[in-house]
């Protein structure tokens, strides 16, 4: 790049407001280095590179409009934030980007006060940010507030919720609206349609400056002319633009503004803070600018494993099998043999492994956007339709379904599969993204049956008992390879049983899906021990197999239970309530779950380790326990 061998101008911002003291012909150098830094770091720590790649002008702007700490900016998911960490003091942290303890790959007001809310959901900021307009105004408080979401978080009707409250602010309230006609996949629907029209309308600016200049020229009624015009809500962009949304709400609209020009983005916030209202500045950006293979396919760089820069292929190719890819097969294959199987993402064909799905079945195939409310009662109208929907969504984003699946699914048990990705700790994206609530938010659920598959072999088995159950069944995996061990132990499924293994006297382990594997390497050390095992799949989490915590009991006096979900409300809890009912006060369990924590970002072999779910830890529990009691 033309700059190297100059005096590196991001060296000299190392606290928030240091971008103020930069000269306004270097925006575009700082620009620059700024992707180039990047690039460099995320290539060895992995992170999300394309959506950060297309808001590094956009953030400068922001920066240069806001003071830290005292005003509010508030990031809608979150990971495209990266930007305003540089420039807000933690530069020098970034080669501990999503590391075990080292910086967040989102918004997080621990690491910084400038970081004013912690997100990692789409479609929060607004309903965040009007919260703390609400707040400053009662406090008598003058600061700005300006929300940044993309346009694929106005699929989630959360944000739309927010819009309409917005639209009655006698207040100054600013919202971003960064688009670059992507989430992590192409953006789909009428919303996506709307601002596209509204993309290609730039025009109009243009067209009203130039029709008010003329008419203001005219002696006598010129000026007439132009206030009536703008009394009838602004004829000239109703006649460009037959559809104003933001406008009908309540709202003002300025844009559509070039993403990429911070002179442009300036004179636009600082017009937006001038209106004693709410007011949507629209920002057209390219996500993953300045990288070449992240502007081409960005979807694939939405976020990236440590890779190379030359190539852009990852430095650890995966040659295992994931569970993600397990599912994707199973689906197409299931799909050919019943022409009721249909598959429905919210917004994430690529993360869920349905992209397969939708090739080969494109008219059964439906991404709904970022709306897994509506992708789960969408379900429910296919089921009763007479449709085997399968409704894939990852663990932590399911949470914002909880009633569409209580109210919409299980009350009117209806067959609505739901295929439940990254389940249990899923490592660097932290505490927004590990997926270990939904057994406890599953499995107390009427009509719910709920699933883990013990390997790859058996998820597929699973997925095929779903679409012959009668009722909704939930199927939890966790991200990553797909476990090919015990590949000889396939007995058929049956509704709330479990599988033995192996068969000892001393002790039983009862591991629940991912677990499954931990626990045969737990066996194996404690056979060296002398130790006689029992070795259970538990497969089922609801209804648990009480008949054989029953058998069991008669051999058995020391319980181990394995799972990756919290422990309130887990598969071990039940299984202690089991114990407790049937008065088995002989036995003793040792419940090994995750704590009742929000888990932070690390490799998940790391986070294993810390929390004691890993092979050594349990052995060492297990010993410890056993020569306690002798």
């Amino acid at each position: 790049m033309r700059w190297l061998h100059l005096p590196k101008i991001l060296e000299s911002i190392n606290q928030a407001n240091d971008i103020k003291k930069i000269n306004v012909q270097d925006y575009d150098r700082l620009a620059e280095e700024i992707r180039n830094f990047l690039i460099q770091n995320i290539s060895k720590t992995g992170g999300h590179l394309a959506p950060n790649l297309g808001v590094v002008e956009l953030t400068m702007a922001l920066h240069l409009f806001l003071g830290f700490p005292q005003d509010r900016l508030v990031w809608d998911v979150g990971h495209q934030a990266y930007i305003h960490k540089l420039l807000t003091g933690r530069k020098d942290l970034f080669s501990t980007l999503r590391q075990m303890d080292g910086l967040s790959g989102f918004p997080k007001r621990e690491e910084s006060n400038c970081d004013s809310f912690d997100t990692g959901h789409s479609s929060t900021a607004i309903s965040a940010a009007l919260g703390l307009v609400k707040a400053r105004d009662l406090s008598g408080e003058n600061h700005k507030v300006v929300a940044v979401l993309g346009d694929g978080a106005l699929t989630g009707g959360m944000a739309f919720e927010a819009i309409n409250n917005a639209g009655r602010l006698k207040t100054n309230f600013i919202i971003v609206l960064n688009d670059n006609n992507m989430s992590i996949s192409e953006n789909v629907g009428g919303l996506a349609n709307y601002l596209a029209k509204l993309r290609t309308s730039s025009k109009y600016m243009g067209f009203k400056e130039n029709m008010e200049n003329t008419l203001n020229l005219m002696p006598g009624v010129g000026k007439v002319i132009v206030d009536k015009l703008k009394r009838s809500k602004d004829a000239i962009k109703y006649f460009m633009l037959p559809s104003m949304f933001f406008e009908d709400m309540g709202l003002t609209y300025i844009g559509p503004i070039d993403g990429h020009n911070i002179e442009s983005m300036m004179t636009a916030f600082e017009a937006a803070s001038r209106a004693k209202k709410a007011v949507v500045v629209h920002i057209l950006t390219k996500k993953g600018k300045g990288y070449q293979l992240a502007e081409k396919n960005p979807s694939q760089f939405h976020a990236v494993e440590p890779f190379d820069i030359q190539s852009g292929k990852p430095i650890r190719e995966e040659k295992t099998t994931s569970y993600t890819k397990v599912f994707s097969d199973t689906m197409v294959s299931l799909a050919k043999e019943n022409d009721k199987v249909v598959a429905i993402t919210a917004a994430m064909p690529y993360g869920t492994g349905l992209s397969d799905f939708k090739k080969h079945y494109p008219d059964r195939f439906f991404d709904v956007g970022i709306a897994e409310e509506h992708a789960v009662t969408f379900a429910a109208g296919l089921a009763m339709g007479g449709y085997k929907p399968v409704v894939a969504i990852y663990s932590t984003f399911l949470q914002r379904a909880y009633d569409q699946i209580i109210h919409d699914v299980c009350i009117n048990n209806i067959p609505v599969i739901f295929a439940i990705d990254r389940a249990g700790i899923s490592g660097r994206d932290g505490k927004t993204h590990q997926g270990t609530f939904d057994l406890s938010f599953l499995s107390h659920i009427p009509n719910l049956v709920v699933l883990a598959p013990k390997n790859r072999f058996e998820l597929k088995e699973m997925l095929r008992y779903a679409v012959a159950y009668d009722g909704p069944v939930a199927i939890r995996y966790p991200k990553g390879e797909a476990y090919s061990g015990l590949q000889e132990y396939q007995t058929p499924i049956e509704l709330g049983k479990s599988e033995i293994i192996e068969e000892g006297s001393d002790l039983a382990i009862l591991a629940v899906g991912s677990m499954v594997k931990t626990g045969v390497e737990v066996m194996e050390a404690l056979r060296k021990e002398g130790k006689k095992v029992t070795l259970v799949n538990a497969r089922f989490v609801s209804p648990v197999d009480t008949e054989i915590l029953e058998k069991l009991s008669t051999n058995h006096k020391l319980y181990v239970t394995l799972e990756e979900n919290v422990k309130s409300g887990g598969y071990g809890q039940k299984v202690a309530d089991y114990l407790c009912e049937a008065r088995k006060q002989d036995i003793q369990l040792i419940n090994i779950s995750v704590p009742n924590l929000f888990i932070e970002h690390g490799a998940v072999s790391e986070l294993h380790k810390r929390f004691g779910l890993d092979t050594q830890s349990i052995v060492e529990r297990i010993k410890s326990e056993i020569e306690r009691n002798q």
